[in-house]
């Protein structure tokens, strides 16, 4: 009897503590796939629209937008995720409207930069200088949308935030078809549609934050100071990130051609479909995380250990099945000029599995308000992943990039994991303890 009691309150326990993980990661997946979807569901009506050149501009403006954002708002959203932990103890909207304050500096400072140098960034990418005060206006939404969306986050509102990204690509996919196929405006299309869906949700945005009570017009130079302390030392984390996300696609630019970029972002659309369902879970897995690193229990922290290991085995696995199948259904999704981008997809996915193994390990320094430590890792791969991308693409051409990308998402996750297991102590070695 005293054993069977046991067995049910350890199932209890097992249910209390995976369930409220469980559902919210499932609502992410969910909505996150439906949010993807949605853009994958065109690709057949954009690559019989737009040329492979046309692909590439639209993929160096991606690249432009990922770049500038690092600087428009110098990541103090993840200060806002964080500090929401300690409301309690802080003038919660206040340190919001301070974070705002930031983005207005951040994005005048920017935007002089960006002018200043907007020749040679034009040169590098190949992207019309003209257009680059597109990628000013969306990296500034993106960070309002992107605020709005980390309190829903924190307070667990899966459903509102996905429902906000699906209605979002939505307009933004119904625009691109409007000024792409029943317009003719090319890949401009394709950007004017982005530039609108994003000012629309950014102002939406607004009105929610203002009606949840979000701000506080009070300056405070401490709040500043801890948004500051929290985010620039991620900046130069986020641009080894970026670095390794997007030396690909400059690479290929500049020593293949605009076109094979084109091409290369097709395939990379469909591998990435590992990386789309990494980041859902993710989004449910840190505050989850956060939440249970807080009880300090030993007995959890093995648990979590043992789900990470699952967790890890099932993403390879994925990548795998993905890379094996793409081939048989890319040549009635894509038109005949991107039938080619199959070569890339295995190669993409097995990367965005090594990415999904790293936000099971990074969390950890988050929640450790280590972030200054990242700047190292992601440092030393990206030079490595720049390295061995242009050695690559020299010997094997643009698949070469696709291979450097994974070489440098594993050494990422890696390194990470390393640093992590000395900041915040968990028992990884769970393969040598008996209670395994």
């Amino acid at each position: 009897m005293a054993s069977n009691l046991s067995i049910l309150k350890y199932m209890l326990f097992r249910k209390s503590l995976y369930y409220p993980l469980i559902q919210s990661a499932g609502i992410y997946t969910i909505t996150n796939i439906l949010n993807s979807a949605i853009p994958f569901l065109v690709l057949p009506i954009m690559t019989r629209f737009l040329s492979p050149e046309d692909y590439g501009i639209v993929s160096m403006f991606s690249v432009l937008v990922s770049m500038m954002a690092t600087f428009i708002g110098l990541n103090v959203h993840g200060a806002i995720a964080r500090q929401f932990y300690e409301k309690e103890s802080i003038d919660f909207p206040k340190f919001i409207t301070n974070c705002f304050y930031i983005l207005i500096a951040s994005s005048v400072l920017t935007g002089l930069v960006t002018l200043f140098l907007s020749g040679w960034i034009s040169q590098i990418t190949q992207f019309p200088r003209k257009w680059l005060s597109a990628v000013f206006l969306v990296c500034i939404g993106q960070f309002i949308i992107t605020i709005l969306l980390t309190l829903w986050q924190v307070q667990k509102k899966p459903i509102q935030y996905g429902t906000y990204q699906i209605i979002q690509t939505l307009i933004n996919v119904s625009f691109s078809i409007l000024f792409v196929v029943f317009w003719g405006m090319n890949w401009q299309g394709r950007i004017y549609a982005q530039v609108i869906a994003v000012g629309i949700f950014a102002s939406l945005a607004l009105l929610i934050l203002f009606r949840e009570n979000c701000f506080k017009p009070r300056f405070s130079f401490f709040y500043i100071k801890n948004a500051l302390d929290f985010g620039i030392p991620l900046i130069p984390h986020t641009l080894g990130g970026l670095a390794i996300a997007t030396t690909d696609r400059i690479l290929i630019t500049n020593l293949v051609g605009i076109q094979d970029t084109g091409i290369y972002v097709v395939g990379s659309q469909i591998g990435m479909i590992i990386s789309i369902l990494a980041t859902s879970f993710n989004r449910a897995y840190s505050p989850w995380l956060f939440s249970q690193l807080k009880k300090e229990d030993v007995l959890l922290n093995l648990k979590i250990v043992k789900l990470t290991y699952v967790y890890d085995f099932c993403i390879l696995m994925l990548s795998i099945t993905l890379a094996t199948t793409a081939p048989f259904f890319l040549k009635f999704l894509v038109g005949e000029k991107f039938v080619s981008s199959s070569q890339f997809i295995i190669w993409i996915a097995l990367g965005g599995a090594f990415q999904g193994m790293y936000y099971m390990v990074t969390n950890y320094i988050f929640y450790a308000q280590k972030t200054h430590l990242l700047a190292w890792v992601t440092f030393l791969t990206a030079v490595v992943n720049l390295i061995s991308s242009y050695f690559l693409i020299i010997w094997n051409g643009a698949i070469g990039a696709a291979q450097g990308t994974m070489i440098a998402f594993f050494l990422s996750f890696l390194m990470t994991w390393l640093l992590s297991a000395r900041v915040y102590k968990m028992p990884w070695n769970l393969f040598f303890q008996n209670n395994f």
